[in-house]
C-alpha cells in the first residue's frame, strides 16, 4: 500500500482519520452507494466540496442499516450527519418496472444487491438519530429531492408523505447541493436557524405551523391527506410545483401534513461557470475507495467520462432531471474539462478514450438564454416543448471546439459522446451532429426517441413525430461518407399514461420493419414529481381529460411484449398475459 493511501480520500476508516491529524470528525455523510471517488457520485462531491471548505468530513458508504454502531467509526460529528440514498432513488436501484428485485445493484461492490436498504433516505436518517441522539441531519441526494412533497410510491403503489416527515430529519436539501450545503453548515457551525435557506424543506412543529405566517410568496399545495384520499390532488400539486421551479420567480410551497406545515423554498439559482469547474476539479482520485476488492459496475462505466454541463432544458414528462438539476444550463470551461482530461489520461485505467463529454444529454453544451432576465420570470416547464422558446440559444460552435481540444491533448486519441443526444436539437444543430457521428461516436450512438406516435410524444412533452427518421437518414448519410460501421440505440418507453395499444403498434411496425430488436426498452415507471408520475396516478392530463392508464403487470405486459422481436405480431403481444 503506498505511504499516501490514507490520505487521498475523503475517510471511510478510522486509521484515514487519523493520518489526516484528525482525531474527530465534524461532519459524517451517509450513502447508499459504495464510495467512488468521482464528481459523477453525488455524496463524494458534497465531502470534496464541504472538506475543501475546511470542514473535517467522513463518509459511511453502505452502513450496515441495522446496526447504529456501523455509523461510529469517526465517533460522534461534531456538526451533523449528512444522509442520501445514493446516485438514483434506492427504489429504482433495488426494484425493476415489474416491481421485482434486481439481480445487479451497479452501485456496489461486485454489482451485489441487498447491500442497501429500500428507502435509504428515511432508514440511514432514522439510523443516524439512534447513532447520534439530538444531532443535526440533513437529507440530500436525488432520493431526497424528487420525495421532497407528497409522493406516489409505484413499488409500494401508495401515497407517502415528504421524506422529510418520514425521516424526522432537521432539514432537506434539494436539487444540486454545493452552494446550498455549503450555507447549512455555516449556519451550524454558527449557531444560526435552518430558516429560509434556498433549496431546502423543512417540516414545522406544531406551534410554529400554527404561528407561521403565509405571505404573498406562499402558495399552498394540497395537503397529504387531500394527495391520499383523492387521486386528482398528486395533479394540482404536480402543476403547482412545476410553475414554482424557477429559482427567481418561484414562491415558497406550502403543505399541511399531520396537522403541521411542510415549508419548502424556492430552488436556488444555479451555480456559475466558475464555480462548476472549481467543484468539478477538487482532488478527486476518480476510483473506487483502496478498500474494496470488487469492481463497482456503475465506476466501470464513468470512470474515463467528463460531466461537462448541468440541467436539462426538456422538460420531459417522465424525467426527474428537471425536479432535480432544474432547466437553466450550467457549462464548465473547455479550459477546466482539459485540466481534468489531462489528469484522467494519467490514471492506470485510462485507455486512450474519454468515454464522454455530456450531462442531462450530449449536445446542449454551452446553450445560454439569449436575455437571462427574460428566464427569470419565466414558467414553462419545458425550453423546447411544444415548441423552442425564443429566447432559448442554440450554438453547435462550443461543443465543437469542445471535441478538438480534448482529441488534440496528449494520450488521448479518441473522444466520445455517450450521453443520449436529443434528436430535435441535433437537427437544428447539423455542424455539431455531422462531427459527433463522424468522429466521436463508440460505434454505437445512443438517442432517445421514446415513441413514434405523435400523440403519445406531445403527452410526453418530447419533441414531435418524424425526428427519429430524419436522424436516422443524417446518421446513415454521414456513415456513408465516413465508410464507418455504427449503430444507432434507441431507447423507447412502454405503457406510458394514456398510451393505448394501437399508438403502441406505431413502434411495433418500425421496429419489425426494420427488423430491429431494440436493447433499450423500458417499461414506463412513475417517478416521484414528474408529470408523467401525476398522470399516471389521476389518469387524467393536466388540463382534466380522463385517460386510460395500464397499471396491473398483465394489462403492462402487452405493451412491453410488443417492442421485443420474439413477441411482435404473436398473439401473446395480443391479449392480456397470466399475472
Amino acid at each position: 500500500m503506498p505511504d499516501d493511501i490514507l490520505t487521498r480520500f475523503v475517510p471511510m476508516r478510522r486509521e484515514e482519520m487519523l493520518a489526516r491529524g484528525w482525531d474527530s470528525i465534524d461532519i459524517l455523510i451517509v450513502t447508499g452507494d459504495a464510495y467512488v471517488d468521482h464528481p459523477s457520485f453525488g455524496p463524494p462531491l458534497i465531502a470534496r466540496v464541504l472538506m475543501d471548505a475546511g470542514y473535517r468530513v467522513g463518509i459511511a458508504a453502505q452502513p450496515d442499516w441495522k446496526n447504529p454502531d456501523s455509523l461510529k467509526t469517526f465517533g460522534r460529528p461534531l456538526l451533523g450527519c449528512g444522509i442520501a440514498g445514493g446516485n438514483i432513488d434506492s427504489m429504482l436501484k433495488i426494484y425493476t418496472a415489474g416491481r421485482r428485485i434486481r439481480r445487479e445493484d451497479m452501485y456496489s461492490p461486485g454489482g451485489r444487491t441487498g447491500l442497501c436498504p429500500p428507502h435509504a433516505t428515511v432508514v440511514y436518517s432514522q439510523l443516524a438519530r439512534r447513532a447520534f441522539p439530538g444531532l443535526p441531519i440533513i437529507l440530500g441526494g436525488v432520493e431526497a429531492s424528487l420525495r421532497r412533497l407528497a409522493h406516489y410510491d409505484y413499488w409500494q403503489d401508495k401515497m407517502r408523505p415528504s421524506v422529510l416527515v418520514d425521516s424526522k430529519a432537521d432539514l432537506l436539501c434539494f436539487g444540486m447541493g454545493e452552494l446550498t450545503v455549503l450555507e447549512i453548515f455555516d449556519r451550524i457551525r454558527r449557531g444560526l436557524p435552518l430558516s429560509g435557506i434556498p433549496g431546502t424543506c423543512r417540516y414545522l412543529g406544531g406551534r410554529e405551523s400554527e404561528a407561521f405566517k403565509p405571505g404573498d410568496m406562499c402558495v399552498e399545495l394540497p395537503s397529504f391527506e387531500e394527495i391520499a384520499s383523492d387521486k386528482s390532488a398528486i395533479m394540482r400539486q404536480t402543476k403547482i410545483a412545476e410553475a414554482e421551479m424557477n429559482p427567481w420567480s418561484g414562491r415558497r410551497l406550502l403543505q399541511r401534513t399531520n396537522s403541521r406545515l411542510l415549508c419548502v423554498e424556492p430552488p436556488r439559482p444555479p451555480m456559475t461557470t466558475r464555480q462548476f469547474d472549481k467543484f468539478s476539479e477538487l482532488p478527486f482520485t476518480f476510483l473506487p475507495h483502496w478498500s474494496y476488492g470488487e469492481t463497482i459496475p456503475a465506476w466501470e462505466m464513468i470512470k474515463d467520462s467528463i460531466t461537462v454541463v448541468r440541467g436539462c432544458p426538456g422538460g420531459c414528462a417522465f424525467c426527474g432531471i428537471v425536479c432535480h438539476q432544474g432547466r437553466h444550463i450550467v457549462s464548465r470551461s473547455p479550459e477546466s474539462v482539459a485540466r481534468t482530461a489531462k489528469k484522467i489520461s494519467r490514471k492506470k485505467f485510462f485507455k486512450g478514450s474519454i468515454s464522454d463529454l455530456g450531462g442531462a444529454a450530449g449536445n446542449i453544451y454551452f446553450h445560454r438564454p439569449k436575455n437571462p432576465e427574460t428566464c427569470k420570470k419565466c414558467r414553462r416547464p419545458s425550453c423546447l416543448f411544444p415548441n423552442i422558446c425564443p429566447n432559448y440559444g442554440i450554438d453547435e460552435k462550443p461543443l465543437m471546439r469542445l471535441l478538438d481540444k480534448i482529441k488534440s491533448l496528449p494520450n488521448i486519441k479518441r473522444v466520445f459522446i455517450n450521453s443520449g443526444i436529443r434528436l430535435d436539437l441535433a437537427l437544428m444543430q447539423p455542424e455539431l451532429t455531422e462531427k459527433i457521428i463522424a468522429g466521436h461516436v463508440s460505434g454505437q450512438l445512443s438517442v432517445a426517441p421514446e415513441h413514434l406516435d405523435g400523440g403519445v410524444l406531445a403527452l410526453m412533452r418530447k419533441g414531435k413525430p418524424g425526428e427519429f427518421e430524419q436522424f436516422r437518414k443524417v446518421f446513415d448519410s454521414v456513415n456513408g461518407k465516413t465508410g464507418k460501421k455504427q449503430y444507432i440505440v434507441p431507447y423507447f418507453i412502454s405503457n406510458f399514461p394514456g398510451c393505448t395499444e394501437k399508438q403502441m403498434e406505431s413502434v411495433e411496425k418500425y421496429l419489425a420493419k426494420s427488423n430491429w430488436n431494440p436493447r433499450q426498452v423500458q417499461d414506463f415507471i412513475p417517478l416521484p414529481m414528474t408529470m408523467g408520475c401525476a398522470m399516471y396516478c389521476s389518469e387524467q392530463l393536466p388540463d382534466g381529460t380522463p385517460i386510460k392508464v395500464n397499471k396491473g403487470l398483465a394489462e403492462r405486459r402487452i405493451q412491453r411484449d410488443m417492442l421485443h422481436l420474439g413477441n411482435r405480431g404473436t398473439k401473446s403481444a395480443r391479449k392480456p398475459a397470466k399475472p
